[in-house]
C-alpha cells in the first residue's frame, strides 16, 4: 500500500499500487473533477506532486500534451487520472482548485 497525503486538507489515504492518483483522491472522500472520464483530455484533474515523485508512474505522451495546453503548470504538475501509485514511497499531492484545468 502507498500512503497518499492530500493537501491542503492534510487527509491521508492508503491505496494499492497501480491505483490512479485520481481514484485514490476520490476514495479518500476528496472532490476532484474529471470531465473526460480519466482520458487525459480535459486537464481538470491537474495536481502538483509535492513529495514522492519517484513513487508514481512516468508521464506519458498524451498526459504531456494535455499539460502543455494548461495554464499554471510546473515541474511538479501531473494529471491525477494518468499518474499511478507505484507502491515504492509515500506521495503528497496538492489539489489546485481554481487553477486546475
Amino acid at each position: 500500500m502507498t500512503t497518499l497525503t492530500i493537501l491542503p486538507s492534510g487527509k491521508t489515504h492508503d491505496a494499492a499500487p497501480g491505483t490512479s492518483i485520481l481514484q485514490a483522491i476520490l476514495d479518500a472522500g476528496e472532490a476532484l473533477v474529471s470531465k473526460c472520464g480519466g482520458n487525459a483530455k480535459c486537464g481538470k484533474c491537474h495536481v502538483f506532486v509535492v513529495e514522492g515523485r519517484k513513487g508514481i508512474s512516468r508521464i506519458g505522451p498524451l498526459e504531456n500534451a494535455t499539460l502543455d495546453t494548461l495554464v499554471g503548470i510546473g515541474s511538479k504538475s501531473r494529471l491525477a487520472c494518468q499518474a499511478r501509485l507505484l507502491g515504492t514511497e509515500a506521495v503528497t499531492v496538492e489539489l489546485l482548485g481554481a487553477l486546475s484545468g
